[in-house]
């Protein structure tokens, strides 16, 4: 067994030691090629340079050991795409791993708005290949190609040999992928100028590219009609390969069912959000896994944890208890009464405590934590879907939905592995729990676009001056808006922000989700559109940082699902370089 996934940068350890694999095995397949011991690095690392993206594919063994992988570059400021290399070990080869990762390139292709794919095959003509074993396996590749409509261009100089002691050299394929329009002489102009030059360096005027580019004469171009397999075979049955989005979620958030009319923080929000993201491709779900309560102490006062814990589960079964008085003197004093001491930590009366409020917060940290896990692994974008909310909990107290601070848990959780971790909390209201969390820290950047605490939830906290103290002075940003907010104000807002989580170079983000930016949501004033989530999504995948997205709020039901799919569908193309097809 494998699995196929993407190595987005050289951010992480876990990338790092990726590519290392990667080039281990590229040297041991290309012993001869003079590209220096950190080929793969560089071209997975310099694409901003370059201008346009380089997708590197890796097929993980069950210790996650690289098993082989594919390297392509993207022009697409052309929309065509060419494969480099496709390797394996040397001990899998012929048992469908090469095939495993062409699939997966199509995948990643198709899902860009890649127009074709060019690469380079050794000929199959007997006159040009004397070695049989050689013929052979040329024309074993060649078929598996035909299997997916690639086929050699033919009537140009490209499919002539460069050196004559050489007629072996390889060919130029092509695969349109879904493309059902014929490739045409200027595109494939365009696509022989990109390839030479970029892959094999030829300055853009040397008169062997003028020749070759000036050969294409027909259009539509030609291609080879096929050798080895007839209209009548059945063409391959293409099982998905990528699934970038790991979705972790736990039904145990339905023990938290507070069922007085009106109240909108209810077991359906996920249920749709669910419901939703069946409908998307990339989509994979992973079982969430029970971390106790020791990653909850690393935040949270040990008071409260206990608090929260002895105070639910002392409740009987069924009941709800309302915080109604709130201590600001003599807490070392609380009192005996239950219904009295409800407040003891809570900051507001809408959020009550039951017998199983303790065990769906529990449940929602495990949903982070297990996300956090999956980043760690390697996932490079992993949404926890949690329930209850938690971004309004703080160090001490709860209030707003929330009980435990589900996004701050796991950023602490990441910053053993990482050490430096971004938070951009993006949900309506202030994201208060990690801001007081990690107030005096450095290793910690909390950023809040919300509305202004003039009007919105929670009231006292999210001012702009609010920037940390001690150590964390300068690592807290907030970005209170205005409560007619649209789409446009908004990213001008997202902007802001990013442009502060790249200047202090995180390893990870981490992102609280709150759909109740969207238009119509009950508990918010903004307008922001189907569209804006898209775009707001986008642009934080294109950070290309390994990015875990928190559920927080949003709490129309009748758009929810929609909103989710919407965000999320950006933040995918944005971290895969997709381009904006809504």
């Amino acid at each position: 067994m494998f699995r196929i996934s993407h190595v987005l940068g050289v951010h992480r350890d876990y990338d790092r030691r990726c590519i290392a694999e990667i080039q281990t095995l590229f040297q041991a397949a290309f012993p001869d090629l003079d590209v220096g011991d950190d080929y793969i690095a560089r071209k997975i690392g310099d694409q901003t340079g370059r201008g346009y993206p380089t997708i590197l594919l890796a097929a993980h063994g069950p210790g996650d050991e690289v098993l082989g992988f594919a390297l392509a570059d993207y022009f697409d400021s052309i929309g065509f795409a060419y494969l480099d290399f496709i390797v394996a070990q040397a001990e899998r080869r012929g048992r469908g791993l090469g095939g495993a990762l062409y699939e997966a390139l199509r995948e990643d292709l198709i899902a860009r708005g890649a127009a074709g794919l060019f690469f380079e095959v050794p000929t199959d003509d007997p006159g040009q290949v004397p070695e049989s074993s050689f013929l052979k396996m040329n024309k074993s590749r060649l078929k598996f190609y035909e299997r997916y409509g690639a086929l050699p261009i033919v009537g140009t100089l490209y499919d002539q040999p460069i050196r004559p002691d050489n007629p072996a050299e390889p060919r130029l394929l092509y695969d349109p992928l879904q493309n059902t329009k014929p490739l045409d002489a200027p595109e494939l102009r365009q696509a022989m100028k990109m390839i030479l030059t970029e892959r094999y360096h030829y300055d853009s005027d040397d008169p062997y590219v003028l020749e070759l580019i000036a050969s294409v004469k027909d259009s539509p171009v030609r291609l080879r009609k096929p050798r080895y397999i007839t209209p009548s075979d059945k063409k391959p049955k293409i099982p998905r390969r990528l699934q970038p989005l790991k979705v972790f979620c736990s039904s145990r958030h339905a023990l938290h069912h507070v069922r007085e009319r009106g109240y909108v923080e209810r077991p359906a929000r996920v249920d749709v959000i669910l419901k939703a993201l069946d409908s998307l491709p990339d989509v994979e779900r992973l079982p969430v896994r029970n971390f106790g309560e020791k990653p909850i102490r690393a935040v949270h006062d040990t008071d409260f944890v206990n608090y929260l814990r002895n105070f639910c589960l002392d409740i009987p079964e069924g009941e709800m208890v309302y915080p109604y008085v709130f201590p600001i003197r003599r807490t070392d004093r609380p009192p005996h009464d239950r219904s009295r001491r409800a407040g003891y930590y809570c900051i507001d009366t809408f959020t009550p405590l039951s017998r199983d409020a303790y065990k769906a917060a529990r449940a929602a940290v495990n949903v982070a934590l297990s996300g956090a896990e999956a980043i760690q692994a390697g996932h490079p974008l992993v949404y926890s879907l949690c329930r209850p909310p938690g971004h309004h909990a703080e160090r001490d107290t709860y209030g707003g939905f929330c009980y435990f601070c589900n996004a701050a848990i796991a950023a602490q959780y990441l910053v053993a592995s990482f050490g430096r971790v971004a938070i951009l909390d993006i949900d309506y209201h202030h994201g208060n729990g990690a801001q007081d969390i990690f107030y005096q820290r450095s290793d910690v950047l909390t950023i809040s676009i919300h509305g202004h605490p003039s009007f919105a939830y929670p009231y006292f906290s999210g001012f702009a001056d609010e920037i940390g103290e001690g150590p964390g002075k300068g690592f807290n940003h907030n970005i209170p808006l205005a409560e007619d907010t649209h789409d446009g104000r908004y990213l001008e807002a997202l902007d802001e922000a990013l442009a502060m989580v790249r200047k202090f170079k995180p390893e990870v983000l981490v992102v609280p989700v709150g759909l109740d930016i969207a238009k119509a949501d009950p508990t918010g004033t903004w307008s922001v559109t189907p569209d804006g989530l898209f775009e707001i999504g986008y642009r934080i995948g294109g950070m290309k940082l390994p990015t875990l997205l928190v559920q927080e709020g949003g709490y129309n039901i009748r758009s929810l699902g929609r909103n989710a799919t919407r965000m999320l569908t950006g933040v995918c193309a944005g971290v895969l370089g997709r381009t904006r097809r809504r």
